[in-house]
């Protein structure tokens, strides 16, 4: 099985980056996944609920461990997003299109964590059709 279908086979996922407003891919991809079916967390220090949904200031602060963390920020705050994976013993992290600067997956990698650092994970799910409902 390959990286991609193994993180999309797995049910809990965080969004680093998630956002309510509804013009960025924070607010799309946070929306997609919800809508497969996912259990979807989504977690950004400037944004408290989105469409009702509590929105958690960091991974540390969520109710459970997500299986993986999907980045959806600047390269420099996803460096510290990869540290925190590793520190909180999260092994996937899904790196979006704009985040997914080389030296995020490069970190990432060094510390452990499978890292997939190409293609949108919105994209995946409608091009395979991924329903967890």
């Amino acid at each position: 099985m390959d990286a991609v279908t193994s993180f999309l086979n797995k049910k809990i996922w965080a969004i680093v980056g998630a956002t309510d407003n509804t013009e960025k891919f924070g607010y799309k991809i946070y929306k997609c996944m919800k809508t497969a079916g996912y259990t979807v967390y989504p977690v950004n220090p400037g944004v408290s609920d989105i469409q009702g949904v509590k929105c958690y200031p960091r991974l540390q602060d969520l109710p459970e461990q997500p299986e993986v963390v999907d980045v959806v920020v600047p390269p420099k705050v996803g460096e510290q997003i990869m540290k925190e994976c590793a520190e909180a013993g999260i092994k996937n992290v899904w790196l979006q299109p704009g985040a997914n600067a080389e030296s995020v997956s490069k970190l990432g990698k060094q510390l452990g964590l499978e890292v997939i650092d190409t293609g949108c994970v919105m994209s995946e799910i409608h091009v395979r059709g991924i329903s967890h409902k």
